[in-house]
């Protein structure tokens, strides 16, 4: 009797110590807007590989692909208010949190992904990521999403006078709005999730996004010209609801951080390698592609003067820094 009853106290023990166990582990559920397979979402997949390895019982990264927890507005949402822990999403969606992230909206403001690496990275992007934790977010770090080009399925764009009339999707903030006004384009704003659908329905005749969002969304399918014109890169931020961040512990947040540093260098080289690819798998897909020469690309910055004007006015002193920290690269 007395060993029976020296079992069933061991056997309640150790009941109550796994389920103490498995009350720590913290479930992080990561939103992505884009599907499996995407570069993006390739990286989420990394961060979650190595946090799940190295945090075993402690914290458990969920991803949500696809955008199955909501647009990128109601996961920010979501985030401040600590019910979904981790997203990333184009850094222009962050502008309607914090205004001086729509810096990186500006048309034709990097040059090259080495320019874009050397801003995110430094003390410009961490400068901005900063600025998020008033508003209930963290940011650790930047995946890319890459330099965007014009679909539509009207005609071929084989100059800038070309996109005049289209009806165009833009991201809803107003330099998306504003540069595809300076073309003489009407912009549409729509939610990403939204895209697919109006371009099939014809409420829209084009949209912009690099070459892996539109093959990884089979945008192809509703669209037959792709126009390459390179004219805004976008990076994307990875941000984690500060709610959840302030329950960690000091080596859970290096953890998070490190795995951020790491998933960001493989997502970026990911997302270069895929490009190329992803354009063969354009044109194989029924597209018709072209490209905007030297000239039609000054053309297409010229036009962008009075965005610069008005927005670089209503942003301040963050556009002056960005443009000083990229001619300070470029010397």
């Amino acid at each position: 009797m007395k060993r029976l009853m020296l079992k069933t106290i061991l056997a309640m023990a150790s009941l109550a110590a796994f389920g103490a166990a498995q009350a720590e582990e913290k479930v992080i559920k990561f939103a992505v807007q884009n599907p499996k397979g995407h570069p993006i979402v390739m990286g989420v997949d990394k961060f979650a590989e190595i946090v799940n390895a190295k945090a075993a019982g402690k914290l458990k990264v969920v991803v949500h692909a696809g955008g199955t927890l909501g647009s990128d507005f109601a996961v920010i949402s979501a985030m401040q208010g600590g019910t979904v822990e981790m997203g990333v999403m184009n850094s222009s969606i962050m502008a309607g949190t914090v205004k001086e992230m729509a810096v990186y909206d500006f048309p034709f403001m990097f040059a090259s992904t080495k320019e874009a690496d050397a801003i995110v990275d430094g003390a410009f992007g961490k400068k901005l990521h900063a600025k998020l934790e008033e508003k209930g977010m963290v940011g650790l770090g930047y995946f890319e999403l890459g330099f965007r080009n014009i679909t539509n399925g009207k005609r071929p764009l084989n100059k800038v006078e070309d996109i005049a009339g289209l009806k165009l999707r833009v991201i809803p903030t107003p330099i998306n709005v504003d540069w595809v006004k300076a073309l003489d384009a009407n912009p549409t704003p729509l939610p990403f999730p939204e895209v697919y659908a109006a371009l099939e329905n014809k409420a829209i005749d084009g949209q912009e996004n690099p070459f892996t969002v539109i093959e990884a969304n089979k945008l192809y399918e509703v669209q037959k010209y792709l126009a390459i014109t390179n004219h805004q890169y976008n990076p994307q931020s990875v941000v984690i609801s500060k709610k959840f961040w302030d329950t960690l512990s000091a080596d859970e947040k290096k953890l998070l951080q490190d795995a951020t540093n790491e998933a960001s260098k493989y997502q970026r080289q990911e997302s270069r390698q895929q490009m190329g690819v992803a354009l063969e798998k354009l044109k194989k897909g029924g597209m018709q592609v072209t490209e905007f020469s030297p000239a039609e690309i000054s053309k297409f910055a010229a036009k962008m003067a009075p965005v610069y004007a008005k927005h670089g006015a209503a942003l301040g002193e963050v556009v002056t820094e960005l443009t000083n920290e990229l001619s300070k690269l470029r010397k």
